[in-house]
């Protein structure tokens, strides 16, 4: 599970402008973690940094693979339902 620390410590650690709701980006992360099996961090940083997962098959060449697409629209479906 991700928590509100680790969010917010990382946004302040890449001097990131916060344009989120951390509550929904955690409560995003951590119910598709839950559903899929990957690690909430994983999810989190695949859709704030655009970074792979290893094992997920999320990039190929740089692109989104389906899988990829889908884990990032699943995750912005669940942000803006909470």
């Amino acid at each position: 599970m991700i928590t509100l620390k680790y969010i917010r410590a990382h946004f302040n650690e890449q001097g990131y402008e916060p344009r989120h709701s951390f509550h929904k980006l955690k409560k995003a992360c951590n119910k598709l973690a839950k559903e899929t099996g990957h690690k909430a961090s994983d999810l989190y940083h695949l859709l704030i940094e655009n970074k792979p997962i290893v094992g997920a098959y999320t990039h190929s060449y740089g692109f989104h693979t389906a899988n990829g697409r889908h884990l990032i629209n699943t995750l912005q479906e669940y942000y803006y339902q909470s």
